[in-house]
């Protein structure tokens, strides 16, 4: 008998039930029988004792079905020595109804800040197997995360539509996607999608060769442009204040988000209207996309499979197209950033594509 716990924590995305399906799949088709605890609500959940038990039948039919049957939070890793409102020691509590359950293996599902609490509840002595998620694919040890390719067609979907109306109306459009702190997602569909411009937060933009590069598709007779902005996307002014300055900066800022601000200082420069269309969370929702679906499912009977040899402390992740184990230790509190100098940028720029820089 195996005991398993599940969470999912962090931002949702697509995917996460089809990885948590062929988790279980893959061990009920194994002959061997299992117990499954279902934590609601991410680390809360396991923090308050707040599960249900679920059986193989609960994960049929999930496949196609994006968000997570388990429901998701965020419980930030910055916060999770500190004692709660009512001074519950909450790694403590986590421990406890672990053993109190008598689980073989936690099996958490989530992205940077989920990956940080997971390592450390196995520096405590805990079984821990974790799936990589998130939209942003920045989780390090990993060159593929579920949710990802599911993010990349939705935002590519929305410059698609904007190419349309932009080419009706002869303006500029800005297609705001999502990314604070890497460009994966943005530089993706922007390349996807075909856009002119795309800005990043690996690589600094210069405004004024933002401005120069919509001047010189006027001048070619190009009666648009589309820029797909990552929201983290900084200017290489702005990114050379200190921290302290760029919050006393931001305290004050008084666009809506950096895009608006891009858009102002295009219209002032060009006199061309200029559009902001924001995708938002339509990136995280919806069915997850066919490679997707083969993707998480490959990770979670690999991860099955981790469970069935008592193999734990691992990531199950994705390099070199094969499927493998990486030691938490190696993944947690380390971000994937994108290399300006990658092959895929280069490649791009000699599209045509401006960053800016």
């Amino acid at each position: 008998m195996k005991r398993i716990g599940m969470l999912t924590s962090g931002g949702d995305c697509q995917a996460l039930n089809a990885a948590m399906r062929g988790v279980v799949k893959s061990i009920i088709n194994s002959g061997q029988e299992v117990e499954i605890y279902g934590f609601l609500n991410g680390y809360r959940g396991l923090i308050y004792s707040d599960f249900k038990m679920l059986t193989g039948k609960d994960f049929s039919g999930i496949l196609t079905v994006g968000g997570t049957i388990l429901g998701s939070s965020r419980t930030p890793f910055k916060t999770i020595k500190d004692p709660d409102e009512n001074g519950l020691d909450k790694v403590e509590a986590m421990k406890q109804n672990y053993y109190k359950l008598k689980l073989d293996v936690l099996v958490i599902l989530g992205g940077n800040g989920t990956h940080k609490t997971a390592n450390l509840l196995r520096e405590e002595g805990l079984n821990v197997i974790t799936l990589p998620k998130t939209i942003d694919n920045d989780l390090f040890g990993t060159d593929m995360t579920f949710g990802f390719q599911s993010a990349v067609d939705i935002a590519t979907t929305a410059i698609d539509c904007i190419h349309t109306t932009a080419a009706s109306h002869g303006r500029i459009f800005i297609v705001e996607v999502m990314g604070h702190k890497v460009g994966y997602l943005t530089l993706n569909a922007g390349m996807a999608g075909g856009a002119d411009i795309i800005l990043i937060p690996e690589i600094p933009y210069d405004i004024d060769k933002v401005i120069e590069a919509v001047k010189h598709r006027e001048s070619n007779g190009s009666r648009f442009t589309i820029l797909a902005v990552a929201e983290g996307a900084i200017s290489k002014k702005d990114a050379k204040l200190s921290k302290k300055e760029y919050k006393e900066k931001m305290a004050n800022y008084k666009y809506p988000s950096v895009s608006y601000e891009i858009a102002d200082l295009i219209w002032k420069a060009t006199g061309q209207e200029v559009r902001v269309t924001v995708p938002g969370h339509t990136q995280r929702g919806g069915s997850p996309c066919p490679y997707d679906r083969v993707f998480a499912s490959r990770l979670g009977a690999e991860a099955g499979k981790l469970i069935l040899e008592d193999e734990y402390g691992f990531m199950v992740g994705y390099r070199n197209r094969e499927i493998v184990k990486v030691p938490l230790e190696d993944v947690a509190g380390k971000l994937k950033m994108l290399d300006p100098d990658s092959a895929i940028i280069k490649e791009a720029k000699m599209l045509g594509i401006s960053f800016g820089d």
